[in-house]
Formats: C-alpha cells, structure tokens, sequence
C-alpha cells in the first residue's frame, strides 16, 4: 500500500507572510492535494526574541485569505523542546552525538583561524573521542552530532536532482546548545518526522541544510522523506527579490486590491509549469501539478504580469460574485471603509453594482474598481481633475444645457433613453456624439475617463443625474 502524502509549511512567526513563503505554501498545498494527502502547518517559533502573536496571526491570516487551508491544528515548535532534548539523549545513547566544552573564545579563534587561511569556519572535532573526565568544571556542554567524516552525503531532490557533499565538508552541528535549546535543525528533523512528513517541499536556499538534516535522520535510525527545494524568486531584473520588486507580505496585495484566485495562479506559474498554460482555475492547477515539472531556475516575480492577470479574473470574474468579493474587501482597501459607508448611506450599492459591468472593464485591481466607482460617492459640486476642466469650455456648457433639458423630459430614465437624447443634442448642434459625451462625462464624474457615461448616468439615476449636469450648465455665464 502507497504511503500517504503528507507535506508541511513551516514559517517562521517573525514577520507577515511574505509572497515567497506563499508560493512555498501553495506548492505544499497543490502537491498534497494532488496526490489526496494532507498539508500540516507548523510554527517555528523557536527564535522567542523575535516570534510574536501578532506574526502568528498574520501568517494564519494571510493563509486563509490566499485560500490555503491545512490539515489539524497547527504545531508551535518551541512547545515541543522536550521533545527534541529527548531524540538527543537517544543519540547520545547510540554514540552518535557527543558533548563538546568548546568555549565561546575557543569557538571564536577556529573561526578567525579558517578566515585567516581562506578556510570556511568548522568546528575541529576537539571534543569529539575526549572522555567526560576531562570535562572542564562548572562549564555546560553543548551537545553536537557525531557526523561521519568519510563518503558522502547525498541527497536525490525532486526538484534539484541528485546533491552529493563530500562529509568532510560537514562538521559536527550542535544539536543542542549549552543552555539546553535546541537548534533549528535538530527541531526541524525531529519535528517533521514525528509529524509522518513524507516530503518535504521549501526553497533552494535550504539545499545545504537537507545534507546536514539527513546525517541527524540517519544518526536516529529514521527514515529521510524525500525532498524537493525550490527555486527562490527573483524581480523582473534577475536580482533578488526585493521590497522594491514586491517583495511585500501577502496582505499588501490584498492592500492592493487583488483576488486571492488570481494571485494563487500567478503564484503557482513561478517556478512551475504546465505546457503553454498561463491562465487556469485551483482545481485545473490541482489536477495537473507535478513537482517534477518544477523548473531549477529562479522565477521572475513581476508585478505588471500579476496586475494584467488579475484584471483578465476580474473581468471573467461574474458580476454577483466579485461585488461580494469587493464588499468583502473594502475594509483592507484605502479608503475603502469611508467608501462603504457612503454607499451605505446614500443607497447606492445598487446603483454600485448597475455600473459594476463598465467598471470592471477598465480596472486590474479592487482598489482601481474603488477608484473608478468614486463618481457615486462623490458629493456634489463634484472636484474637477483638470483634464476633465478642459473640457468644460463654454460651447461644451451650452450643449449641457441642452443635454439637461432633453434628459429632463425624459418619461422613463434608462441608459437606452439616455443616449437617444445625447444623439439628438449632437445632431441638432452639428457636431459628434463625443463632443456632447466627453463634457456629460467631465460634468458627471469629475473625469476624462470612466466607465460608459449612459450607464453612469443610469447608476447615477434621475436626480443626482440631472443635479450634476445643471451644477456645469448653470456656469456658463460665469465662463
């Protein structure tokens, strides 16, 4: 019987869940998923200066909302130190870990040593076969793994393919330190085994610690799961990914106004691929993802991409559902919560969601949507954008006048009436259809550009339609 995929996302809780540990996420969770396995998560917390609750609820936070979900409660890592003390004991047991009293100074000159002869910094192995009798007094030991200094390590990654270090690259790690912590790479080993990972799925940048992990596996008599190390993600330049690239916690895009849909696709195409494909649902990205096809190159983050993409989600996205994902959104957006309450309070989500077809069309982000839907919330007299003042000459003021008054005597108020009337204002003046919509347009959003202005002026209603246009007509004398 096939052993069931089990995978694990590890963060650690020092800061918010930055776009490179999401992709980490996904790849966990889409390679689990895949084979019906199980994603568990588990927060290495074990840095207590800098770990804090507010981190942890970040991550959670931001793994909820990028739609990653994981199996059973989280593991705090730091909770299971007894634990880890205890898988060293039996190591010390087997012979297979030692106690070092290497002092910090003595530590301190093998280093500065290895740096003067152009030496990578190792630990000399000086307490290595000493017995305890020599054990200076007073003086806590750390306790270190008694690594082979013969052969080699190898590692077969899924993703990187087969990694051979020679072990006398690899010194005697301390598994734990004097003070009775353990290290990171003790906690990992012991955790992920207790926790029945199978595989385990981060970013190249950990390619050197698999070696090190898989000596303290094999000096535990336990088996290695199988590893797969992604490549780590680079700006559209090729350096690496940075604040300025987007290098940014996952709630800044929500910030940002992008769809968690959109930016699970994007995600999963950095680094990985399937044909040609760029564009495809969570379920198709499920159904065909293979760690195998995992490429070794850096991926190239590039936020334009991500925008473009969104925006193609955002128009496929049907109009009752990404109201009710942008409703969900405004409070994270800016000014997104005075936006909401002004809808609230002039009734106008309604007329939000008649305009929400034009919007959609010529915005990428929700926060782009929010901005092209400010013409409902704006009060009159509206601001002009000084584009739009330009278009408000007196001849455009005096065809207002007249769009005004054809508009008012309109029997039903509908986008198909209205343009008939700004049709007829435009051929009875001689002129073209935009010479009467571009100052319509200016007059009733503040605005060169916005969605249709014949449904703008059916979202804006009779009212507030007609109140806008006479606010402009009525200065021509003042021009």
């Amino acid at each position: 019987m096939t052993e069931p995929v089990v995978t694990r996302f590890a963060p650690s809780p020092t800061g918010f869940l930055h776009i490179g540990g999401a992709r980490t996420a996904l790849f966990n969770w889409l390679f689990a998923r895949s084979l019906g396995g199980k994603m568990l998560l588990r927060i290495e917390d074990t840095d207590r200066a800098r770990s804090t609750q507010g981190a942890i609820d970040a991550i959670l936070d931001g793994l909820k909302w990028i739609g990653l979900d994981w199996d059973g409660e989280p593991v705090f890592q730091f909770a299971r130190a007894e634990r880890h003390r205890e898988a060293v004991e039996q190591m010390l047991a087997d012979g297979r870990a030692y106690r070092c009293y290497a002092s910090a100074e003595e530590l301190e000159e093998m280093r500065s040593t290895a740096q003067a002869e152009g030496r990578a910094p190792r630990y000399d192995g000086r307490w290595r076969d000493r017995p305890a009798s020599d054990a200076p007094e007073g003086r806590a030991p750390a306790i270190r793994l008694k690594a082979p200094t013969e052969g080699e390590t190898v590692v077969d990654d899924l993703v990187q393919g087969r990694v051979v270090i020679p072990n006398k690259d690899l010194d005697d790690l301390v598994l734990l330190r004097s003070d009775g912590t353990p290290t990171y790479m003790l906690a990992v080993v012991v955790d992920d085994h207790d926790m029945g990972v199978t595989h385990v799925i981060r970013g190249v940048d950990h390619l050197t610690n698999a070696a090190r992990q898989t000596q303290i596996y094999q000096a535990l008599g336990w088996d290695v799961p199988k590893m797969a190390h992604i490549p780590l993600i680079h700006g559209p330049d090729g350096a690496k990914l940075s604040k300025r690239h987007g290098a940014l916690g996952v709630e800044a895009y929500r910030e940002m106004g992008f769809l968690p849909a959109a930016l699970r696709n994007y995600l999963a195409r950095l680094g990985w691929s399937h044909g040609d494909d760029e564009i495809f649902s969570t379920e198709q990205a499920v159904e065909w993802f293979d760690i195998g096809s995992v490429g070794r190159s850096a991926a190239r983050f590039d936020q334009v991409k991500l925008s473009n993409l969104n925006g193609h989600y955002m128009r496929e996205t049907p109009d009752a559902d990404l109201l009710a994902a942008f409703r969900t959104a405004l409070p994270f957006l800016p000014g997104g919560e005075a936006a909401a309450a002004k809808l609230d309070a002039t009734g106008r989500w309604d007329a939000f969601a008649l305009a929400l077809p034009g919007l959609k069309e010529r915005a990428k982000t929700l926060v782009e949507l929010l901005d092209g839907a400010r013409f409902l919330t704006d009060e009159r007299p509206l601001a002009m954008e000084p584009a739009a003042e330009q278009l408000l000459t007196p001849e455009a003021r005096s065809l207002l006048a007249a769009t005004h008054q054809g508009l008012a005597a309109l029997p039903e108020w509908s986008a198909a009436d209205a343009e008939a009337v700004v049709r007829r204002v435009a051929e009875h003046a001689g002129v073209k259809l935009g010479a009467v919509a571009q100052p319509l347009r200016a007059a009733l959003t503040g605005r060169k550009t916005s969605p249709g202005i014949f449904d703008v002026l059916a979202a804006l209603g009779r009212e507030e339609s007609l109140g806008r246009i006479e606010d402009q007509a009525r200065q021509i004398q003042k021009v």
